[in-house]
């Protein structure tokens, strides 16, 4: 038996379940899965959605879930103290909360099985929102599977998801205790964007302040560099300074060093 059709066994077992759905490769895969699985009727979409989650990731989640039942969830970040001071135990009582909610909301329509997109590669790097996971009892049939993997079985399956460049919380584009609003997560996300329309999509760009750093594949600093207007725009937002991380894009880049 091969890992997809281990995955596919496995997902049977469960008859009815909840996803807690992002949009992303990972999650996008599994509710492809659990549909075949286990048929539409039998699978509940839930997207957390937030000033924490770009605006294009979520008009993306919105559109891939339109087939089916879903539901749709709002978060107010901002109410956990934690992620307003951005500390190190962000992610942790950020997803935590957000659990909460999915599985409260899950029970109530007769889903009592709730699962996630983390995959194997997750669980290499420091992630303190799997621990909140694991203990409101998600369950996570994809930790077995690589990215790489998740992303060959994609194309097998013809989700445009499959080459989707991952992202993350907003909150992740600052370092930590630094105080944030709002306004600031903003600000990121329209630089980000910027760097979107200029044709480059695996892209961050980290706020320090006066100064915007932009993490991406070194091929592309020249095509931002021969764009002094994208310098311009992004100066524009509130920035003084532009620049680029010569390591390239580090995901994680913050519990990295």
């Amino acid at each position: 038996m091969n890992q997809l059709d281990e995955l596919k066994q496995s997902i049977a077992a469960y008859k009815k379940v909840a996803i807690a759905y992002s949009g992303g490769c990972d999650s996008n895969f599994l509710l492809a899965i659990c549909n075949e699985v286990l048929g539409k009727e039998n699978v509940l979409p839930i997207f957390v959605k937030g000033c924490m989650v770009p605006n294009r990731d979520q008009e993306c989640a919105l559109d891939q879930m339109k087939a089916q039942d879903h539901l749709v969830l709002d978060m107010d970040v901002f109410s956990i103290p934690d992620f307003q001071h951005n500390t190190r135990d962000r992610c942790y009582s950020c997803k935590k909360k957000i659990m909460a909610a999915v599985l409260e909301e899950s029970e109530k329509r007769g889903f009592f099985v709730v699962l996630d997109g983390q995959n194997q590669d997750d669980q290499k790097e420091f992630r303190p929102g799997q621990k909140a996971c694991q203990e409101l009892g998600i369950v996570s049939p994809l930790s077995r599977l690589s990215k790489k993997e998740i992303r060959s079985y994609s194309k097998q399956y013809g989700l445009t998801s499959a080459s989707r460049p991952a992202n993350a919380c907003l909150a992740s584009r600052f370092d930590y205790e630094r105080l944030l609003d709002p306004a600031l997560l903003k600000k990121v996300e329209s630089g980000e964007d910027l760097l979107h329309q200029a044709g480059i999509e695996d892209v961050r760009l980290r706020d320090h302040g006066e100064l915007a750093r932009i993490e991406t594949d070194l091929k592309n600093i020249e095509r931002v560099i021969m764009e002094p207007k994208l310098i311009q725009a992004i100066k524009a937002l509130g920035y003084r300074y532009v620049t680029f991380d010569l390591e390239g894009l580090k995901k994680g880049g913050y519990d990295r060093g």
